[in-house]
């Protein structure tokens, strides 16, 4: 219900997840969380908190400290996904979110992101090529044909 397209990107509070995880190499897959939280989220014990229980949210419980390079291509993506989650959008624009996750894991964080996204009331723009997750996003589907 408001023009962003004037705005400086920062303050838009879109979230975008590409089809490529674009994890930033040098930081630990904690730092690469802590680059998505929101700079009102204050103190060293609440920020690793967020952290942590982010982590046990997508199936990645412990895993703060690791490297991005040791993780799949599921693991990477679901990391991907909650960075974009916890800087807190105001709108979502995802390009093909659950493609690299197994069967298990993509109803997991699918559900996860759905229901975020109801519960904050935000819009989405979902392009995919599989059904079921359109069918999941729970809003009106566009198809189109070449």
């Amino acid at each position: 219900g408001r023009d962003i397209t004037g705005l400086p990107p920062e303050q838009r509070r879109v979230g975008i997840l590409f089809q490529d995880e674009l994890l930033f190499p040098h930081l630990s897959v904690g730092e690469n969380l802590a680059f998505g939280l929101r700079a009102t989220i204050k103190g060293r014990a609440e920020r690793q908190r967020q952290i942590e229980t982010a982590l046990s949210d997508i199936g990645l419980g412990g895993f703060a400290a690791r490297d991005p390079d040791t993780l799949s291509g599921g693991q990477k993506a679901r990391v991907a996904l909650m960075r974009m989650l916890l800087s807190g959008p105001e709108a979502l624009l995802l390009d093909e979110p659950f493609a690299r996750l197994d069967t298990e894991r993509r109803g997991q964080v699918r559900s996860l992101v759905f229901s975020q996204a109801r519960a904050k009331g935000l819009p989405v723009l979902l392009v995919t090529h599989d059904e079921a997750d359109a069918e999941a996003a729970g809003g009106q589907v566009h198809r189109l044909t070449a």
